[in-house]
């Protein structure tokens, strides 16, 4: 460990070399490596972690950078994870970087999971963040929670030293139909800089034992008056005794839903037996959209029901997989019968070089 680099933090009074040690023998893992993710790989890197695990599949995306401030313009089209992994370790050699190029799944949480201490959620998804939850309560290893919506932003820490879990807030997954998505909605560029921080703050922390985590605690931060208030939430005992992972950690439907992985889908756009239903927003589809594809926005899909041939099976796609689950899911009150089939992943899951302008 070179103590010149890390100087500023061991002159601190309470912190130290000893501080400084634990940091670098710490192994965290981090899910997702966007808008969240980069501000706590950036930081963590920085400070001294040992070793810094990530986990992500997505590639990078122009609409990325307004945020996602580690990428540049020649890493469009690139694995987040490489291109990371390249730009971290120019940062600190020091660091020991993992890359796991991969969706957190039910198949493989348990596996990635246990080679770290602590895991940071910086993912955008209900879904996956029920699975670390459940993971870490099964491993035993806290993590760090983070939320964004437009101009707001969530941290809090779970299952740390017997203290709450995710589940202890937030008890079932909401339904798909529930859940805003940030595609549609929007967040400002700094949010995620700011939320990300928080999170890099409380690894610190928790590593370090220096100052108090959010176990208990939940930070709501508003962005648009700077203003922060902590609301405290108990312990639910039977939520820190899962002993598996679910069956499942999709959203939860009323009726069996069809999917398609993006590798089926591509193989079947050039046919003319199928019809394939964007239901993103136009401006959102004006940027770029598959040729094949009708643009019905989620919005109007119900009033424009005139416009989908329903005697041909239809492939529902949007950008990550949630706004179409809410369109079949009022196209199949119109037609039950109707063969709706969801695009997995949606445009994110997609090849870019697939994908007209």
């Amino acid at each position: 460990m070179n103590h010149e680099r890390y100087i500023r933090q061991t002159v601190l009074d309470g912190f130290g070399d000893e501080a400084q040690r634990k940091l670098s023998l710490a192994k965290v893992l981090v899910v997702g490596a966007g808008g969240l993710g980069v501000p706590v790989l950036t930081y963590l890197n920085a400070m001294g972690i040992g070793t810094l695990g990530i986990v992500d599949n997505d590639v990078v995306a122009l609409t990325n950078l307004q945020r996602q401030v580690l990428y540049s313009e020649k890493d469009i089209g690139f694995h987040k994870v490489t291109v990371a992994i390249e730009k971290l370790r120019q940062q600190n050699s020091e660091t020991t970087l993992k890359g796991h190029t991969t969706y957190l799944s039910r198949e493989n949480a348990l596996d990635i999971l246990a080679d770290y201490d602590m895991v940071v959620d910086a993912s955008d998804n209900f879904p996956t963040r029920y699975l670390i939850n459940d993971a870490c309560v099964i491993l035993d290893k806290p993590f760090v929670y983070g939320a964004l919506h437009s101009f707001e932003g969530q941290v809090s820490v779970f299952n740390y030293k017997g203290g709450p879990s995710y589940r202890c807030l937030f008890p079932k997954m909401p339904q798909a139909n529930e859940v805003p998505d940030c595609n549609e909605n929007g967040v400002l560029g700094i949010i995620p800089g700011i939320i990300g921080n928080f999170q890099a703050l409380e690894v610190i922390k928790m590593i370090t034992e220096v100052g108090a985590v959010l176990s208990g605690e939940l930070l709501l931060f508003d962005g648009l008056s700077q203003n922060s208030r902590k609301i405290k939430f108990p312990v639910v005992p039977e939520n820190l005794d899962i002993k598996a992972l679910n069956p499942s950690y999709d959203f939860e439907c009323s009726v069996v839903e069809s999917t398609i992985s993006s590798e089926a889908f591509l193989n079947l756009l050039h046919t003319d037996d199928i019809q394939v239903i964007d239901v993103r927003t136009s401006k959102e589809f004006n940027r770029v959209h598959l040729e094949e594809s009708c643009n019905i926005p989620l919005s109007v899909i119900d009033e424009s029901f005139e416009k989908i041939a329903f005697d041909k099976p239809i492939y529902v796609i949007c950008q990550s997989g949630i706004r179409s689950k809410k369109a079949i899911s009022k196209l199949r009150e119109i037609r039950p019968n109707a063969t709706l089939i969801n695009v997995k992943g949606g445009m994110n899951n997609l090849n870019v070089q697939t994908v007209g302008n």
